[in-house]
């Protein structure tokens, strides 16, 4: 059985270029840096996490909720193959236990903060709207889009982040956790507009304060789908 079972829906990824080398000691054992033509990525990625079932059952009042995440891309050769997976800086939900959980079992990295969102449409357009407070500034990423789905193009970059299976993270200096993420492959929606209003020094830290005025290189919106998150593995190299 899965550990976790959802859906992951309207997935609005906004992706940055940055220097490799900014990222290097965020790297997990095992693992490397994965480019998509010789560039390295970071997304802000804002998303809804539905339905939400924990070894088959369903938490209440933790079945719905939002979460925001900033990651970065890896891979890792095993077997023949390369696994290709993230690794999160930070991931934000509103919900603690969700926190404890994840950062207890999986080593990760999330936050517990106020969150909402928004999802409306008119005659031509949907908007999707998601928000996080952090010392009473509701940080916010935004996204206008056409209602028809299309199909992620092969080889894309938005093929590229879309597509990143594995989760990792750092156990120890030695040691890197494993988690496969399993998906259908995602459709579209053709993006018209975004907004990105987020304090990233306060947010991420110092490190990342240079993204507060960098312009992303890429804004794309999934459609999402249901999900598994399986158990973890640990890998010593």
């Amino acid at each position: 059985m899965s550990f976790l079972t959802a859906e992951w829906n309207d997935l609005l990824f906004i992706n940055y270029e940055i220097d490799s080398k900014l990222l290097e000691k965020y790297v997990p054992k095992g693992t490397e840096l994965d480019l998509w033509n010789n560039k390295c990525y970071i997304s802000l990625i804002g998303f809804m996490f539905e339905n939400v079932k924990v070894l088959g059952f369903k938490i209440p009042y933790h079945v719905n909720f939002e979460e925001v995440n900033l990651r970065f891309y890896v891979k890792r050769f095993e077997n023949g193959i390369w696994k290709r997976g993230v690794v999160f800086v930070k991931e934000i939900v509103p919900k603690h236990a969700i926190t404890i959980v994840a950062n207890t079992l999986y080593n990760e990295h999330y936050q517990t903060l106020p969150m909402r969102h928004t999802r409306t449409s008119d005659a031509n357009s949907l908007q999707f709207k998601y928000e996080w407070k952090n010392d009473n500034y509701w940080n916010s990423i935004a996204v206008k889009t056409k209602k028809e789905l299309l199909s992620i193009e092969k080889n894309s970059e938005a093929e590229f982040i879309s597509e990143h299976y594995y989760g990792y993270t750092k156990s120890n200096q030695k040691r890197t956790v494993e988690y496969e993420v399993t998906h259908p492959k995602w459709q579209q929606l053709e993006v018209m507009d975004y907004q990105v209003d987020v304090d990233f020094e306060l947010v991420y830290g110092k490190e990342f304060a240079f993204l507060q005025d960098q312009k992303p290189v890429s804004c794309f919106m999934a459609k999402g789908s249901k999900i598994t998150i399986e158990g973890k593995k640990s890998i010593k190299e």
